[in-house]
């Protein structure tokens, strides 16, 4: 299948190799490790922490198409937690 979607902005944090980012956790003060792919991470406090990944991939059409099914599955398991 044509890979239509090759620079949508969206999608960018699911190809290639996953950046660690930090947050600081707004109930401790922690640091909290996250990958760009991550949805959520628990702090050891218990805060649950969102990333950025809330992306086009949880509403667009054709987010299977353009991420690939197992990228999208893997997403959209953490979504429906």
């Amino acid at each position: 299948m044509e890979k239509r979607f090759e620079g949508c902005p969206g999608a960018a944090a699911f190809r290639g190799t996953p950046e660690l980012k930090e947050k600081t956790c707004p109930s401790c003060g922690r640091t909290i490790e996250m990958f760009t792919g991550d949805t959520r991470v628990r702090c050891e406090c218990g805060f649950v922490a969102y990333g950025d990944a809330q992306s086009c991939v949880s509403w667009c059409a054709y987010a299977r198409e353009c991420v690939g099914d197992e990228m999208y599955e893997k997403f959209m398991s953490k979504v429906r937690l």
